[in-house]
C-alpha cells in the first residue's frame, strides 16, 4: 500500500494549498490594478496615461486607444479616488444641508430645483453632492455634520436651529454658503427679495379693493405647528423666509391676520383654507399663501366651501412652479397669481460661491428677485367682508 502523501505536493487538496499561501498572498487577493500597470501596459508614460482618462490635455488617438485597451484589459476603471482625495487634501464633495427630513423635501419642487442648480455647477466642477440633514433632532446638536466628508457646504432653507450645525462647520474649518437665511458669521449669503416680493404682492392686492387680507404661512419653528399666528408666536418664530415674508405683507395691512401651515404641502394649504372658510366665518377677501403647494391647497378648500376663485377670495402664491392641471380641475383657474423666483439661479450661484472659497478666490455674494406673475386666482374684491353662508 502506498504510503499517505506528507510533504506540500499536487495530491493535497486545494483548500489545504490555499491555507498554505494564506489570504494574503498576492495570488489569494483581489488587487486593484494601477495606473502605472495601465501605462507600462500600454506602452506610454503613467502621464500620458493619466491624460488619456481625464481628457485634461493632448493625447492622441492611438495613445489613447492603447491605453484604454490595456485598461480594458487589466480591469483597471479609472484613478483610485481615494487617493486622489489624499493628494488634494480634499474629498471632492460639495454638502448640501437641509432642514427638512429628506423625503418631505423633495416633495417641494423649490427644494429640488435647487438642487439641480447645485448639481449643474458642482458637476461642472467634477464635485460630488452629499445630501445632510440639519441636526435638529440630535441633542449634540452636530449629526453627521461633524464627520461627514465634505470640502464645503450649502445650506438650503436651513431656517430653524441652525446655529449648532454652523458652529460645527466652523470648527472644521469648512466654508460655508447660506441660501435665505439670517445673516450668519462668515458665511457667504444668498438671498432672494421675500420681503419686498411679498409687499408687492400685497400691494396688488390693495390696488384690487381687498382690505380682508389672510396670510398662510410656512413653519415659523421646527415644532411645525398649525393654526393662528398671535404676537407671541410671530415674536419666538425663528424662520427666516417665513418672517421676511410675513413681514412684508404687514408693510400693506399691519393688522392681516395670520394662520400657520405645518410644512409647505398642498394638503397643509387645503386644512389651513378649511378653517379660513368655515360655515359662518368672517372669511377674508384675499389670501396670501407663503409657497404655491400652500396655495393650492387653499384653493382647493376654497371650492370644497362653494367658493368662487377669484369672485369670491383671491389667492396669491410664492415660488412659481408649475402647478398640475388635475389639482385645480374643478375650476377654470390654469394659472395661479404667484412670485416667480429663480429657484436654479439661487442654487448655481451657491455652488459657484463655494467652489470659489475652495479655490481661495473671493466667493460672491448673490441677490436675487421674484417677479410677480398675474394668473387666474386673482380680482377685484368683493363688495365687503361678509361671512361665508353670504357669499355662498
Amino acid at each position: 500500500m502506498d504510503e499517505p502523501a506528507t510533504g506540500t505536493g499536487a495530491s493535497r487538496p486545494p483548500l489545504a494549498r490555499g491555507r498554505d499561501r494564506g489570504l494574503g498572498d498576492p495570488e489569494r487577493r483581489a488587487v486593484r490594478p494601477t495606473l502605472a500597470a495601465v501605462a507600462r501596459a500600454a506602452g506610454v508614460a503613467p502621464s500620458t496615461a493619466s491624460l488619456a482618462f481625464s481628457g485634461a490635455g493632448p493625447v492622441s488617438e492611438d495613445a489613447k486607444a492603447r491605453v484604454l485597451a490595456a485598461a480594458a484589459e487589466l480591469g483597471y476603471g479609472g484613478p483610485d479616488p481615494r487617493a486622489r482625495s489624499l493628494r488634494r487634501g480634499r474629498s471632492g464633495v460639495l454638502g448640501v444641508v437641509m432642514d427638512e427630513r429628506l423625503s418631505d423635501a423633495f416633495r417641494d419642487p423649490v427644494n429640488v430645483l435647487t438642487l439641480d442648480g447645485i448639481a449643474a455647477v458642482a458637476g461642472e466642477a467634477g464635485a460630488s453632492l452629499l445630501l445632510v440633514r440639519s441636526p435638529l433632532d440630535d441633542d449634540r446638536g452636530t449629526g453627521p455634520i461633524v464627520d461627514a466628508p465634505m470640502d464645503a457646504v450649502v445650506l438650503v432653507g436651513c431656517n430653524v436651529r441652525i446655529d449648532p450645525a454652523v458652529a460645527v462647520l466652523r470648527r472644521r474649518q469648512i466654508p460655508v454658503v447660506a441660501i435665505e437665511a439670517d445673516e450668519i458669521e462668515g458665511a457667504v449669503p444668498i438671498h432672494l427679495d421675500n420681503r419686498d416680493a411679498s409687499r408687492r404682492a400685497a400691494a396688488y392686492l390693495r390696488d384690487l379693493g381687498h382690505t380682508a387680507v389672510t396670510v398662510v404661512t410656512l413653519p415659523l419653528d421646527a415644532a411645525r405647528r398649525r393654526g393662528p399666528v398671535d404676537a407671541a408666536r410671530e415674536a419666538a418664530g425663528v424662520a427666516h423666509t417665513t418672517l421676511e415674508r410675513l413681514r412684508g405683507v404687514r408693510e400693506v395691512y399691519p393688522d392681516a391676520p395670520a394662520l400657520e401651515a405645518a410644512g409647505s404641502a398642498v394638503e397643509e394649504g387645503r386644512i389651513a383654507g378649511e378653517s379660513l372658510f368655515a360655515a359662518g366665518a368672517e372669511a377674508p377677501t384675499a389670501v396670501v399663501a407663503q409657497s404655491d403647494l400652500l396655495a393650492v391647497g387653499v384653493v382647493s378648500a376654497a371650492l370644497d366651501a362653494g367658493l368662487r376663485v377669484p369672485e369670491d377670495v383671491s389667492v396669491v402664491g410664492f415660488d412659481g412652479i408649475t402647478v398640475d392641471d388635475s389639482l385645480l380641475h374643478r375650476s377654470p383657474i390654469r394659472q395661479l397669481t404667484t412670485l416667480v423666483q429663480p429657484f436654479e439661479q439661487k442654487g448655481r450661484a451657491a455652488a459657484r460661491a463655494a467652489l470659489a472659497m475652495l479655490e481661495g478666490e473671493e466667493p460672491r455674494p448673490a441677490a436675487f428677485t421674484s417677479e410677480l406673475r398675474i394668473g387666474d386666482t386673482t380680482g377685484p374684491a368683493r363688495s365687503g367682508s361678509t361671512p361665508l353662508d353670504a357669499a355662498r
